[in-house]
């Protein structure tokens, strides 16, 4: 499993369901991007659009710069809570959200040229946030469109052929950023930035500073460390600009499950077991990408003696982790552990049907001691509605 501090997890000693995270497996991710910017100067963001848990902002702001945004909400979580630099950039900002983020913001980058002028007057004031401008490279890495910032036809980011025509040189900005990765190695970065500076190597030369977006799986095992390492400190040395990198998954991987019960087990053709968790509300990542979550010592279907399919309580009858097969029989009240549940879960969750969200605790694997940091109930669901 990838999250193998967990390989000695009780699961009963958390509520269910509950997402549980290793601060010790956090503390190891973090550590090897500080590795990263102490060997190059660059500066990493966390991106709190995939790891907010605020719970462990302590830790966080120990060895990173700061946080990066996508909107108002996440910028002031990332201000409250985080410290550090604040980041921010948005699809597009409206009049309001802009007024507050401008306050809470070190940086901004604007989607489009209209947002950059519309907004340029705001900004004139000492002490405004250093400006920035996405652009889309042209240059697509992703293999699942649902995922490409580089699709055809992406909202996302300036086309990197408009500045043929509006030279990055005439506009007010300090910076550019780009996205182009989704859990992909240094070698699809490699391709991204040399479209990036055969296009805009002249414009570098410029400017304050490049952020180079998230999708860095630097943690993962197997990850070019050094080849990552030799093209920031090129990027700096031939530019002399302050490198960013904002990774979110690379930080929150491989650290924490879901713990869950079975409920109950029914028969349509195959045994189902219905759970307290829910793959809609709980893990929607498994079905938009789609992906299958791993579970503790499980197997794929007819792999072991015992083959389930298991399910959530909603009424949505897609609401299917997958089949899965154990070495015994399932029984009702079981805890099951989805394995690398800490990115990607938290932030999505939603109480469609009036499922209750996870709980939210924090194990240290060193000293074998859990902290539940979160519960929720019905207030939760109410609020949200009127």
């Amino acid at each position: 499993m990838n999250s193998h501090t967990f390989s000695a997890y009780d699961p009963r000693d958390c509520p269910s369901p509950c997402y549980v995270v290793d601060e010790v497996a956090v503390e190891h991710n973090l550590n090897i991007l500080k590795t990263v910017c102490d060997a190059t100067g660059a500066r990493c963001l966390l991106a709190l659009k995939a790891f907010s848990m605020f719970a462990l902002a302590p830790l966080v702001r120990r060895y990173l710069h700061g946080t990066c945004a996508s909107g108002l909400h996440e910028a002031r979580l990332g201000a409250e809570e985080f410290g550090g630099e604040n980041h921010v950039y948005c699809a597009a900002f409206s009049d309001a959200d802009f007024t507050e983020v401008k306050a809470l913001a070190h940086h901004i980058v604007f989607n489009s040229l209209h947002q950059l002028h519309r907004f340029e007057p705001q900004l004139r004031a000492a002490g405004s946030p250093s400006v920035g401008l996405r652009v889309n490279p042209l240059h697509s890495e992703g293999t699942h469109a649902l995922y490409d910032p580089c699709a055809p036809g992406s909202r996302l980011g300036i086309p990197i052929t408009e500045f043929d025509v509006t030279p990055l040189s005439s506009l007010p900005v300090a910076g550019l950023h780009f996205h182009t990765l989704c859990e992909q190695g240094f070698a699809p970065l490699a391709r991204t930035l040399d479209v990036i500076e055969t296009r805009l190597g002249e414009v570098l030369h410029e400017l304050e500073w490049i952020n180079l977006g998230g999708g860095h799986h630097i943690t993962q095992p197997g990850y070019d460390l050094d080849g990552l390492i030799h093209r920031l400190n090129a990027l700096r040395s031939q530019y002399d600009v302050q490198v960013y990198i904002e990774p979110g998954e690379a930080i929150a991987v491989n650290t924490g499950v879901l713990v869950s019960s079975v409920l109950d087990i029914v028969h349509n053709e195959m045994p189902i077991a219905i759970l307290d968790t829910s793959a809609t509300c709980h893990m929607p990542d498994t079905l938009e990408m789609p992906y299958r979550a791993d579970i503790f010592g499980a197997a794929p279907a007819d792999v072991k003696a015992h083959t389930y399919r298991l399910g959530g309580q909603t009424c949505l009858a897609g609401d299917v982790m997958g089949d899965y097969s154990f070495d015994q029989p399932l029984t009702r009240g079981q805890r099951l552990m989805f394995d690398d549940m800490s990115h990607y879960t938290m932030v999505k969750t939603s109480t469609f049907n009036g499922i209750n969200l996870p709980a939210i605790a924090i194990w240290n694997s060193d000293l074998g001691h859990t902290r539940v940091v979160r519960e929720f109930g019905y207030t939760d669901f109410k609020t949200r509605l009127s």
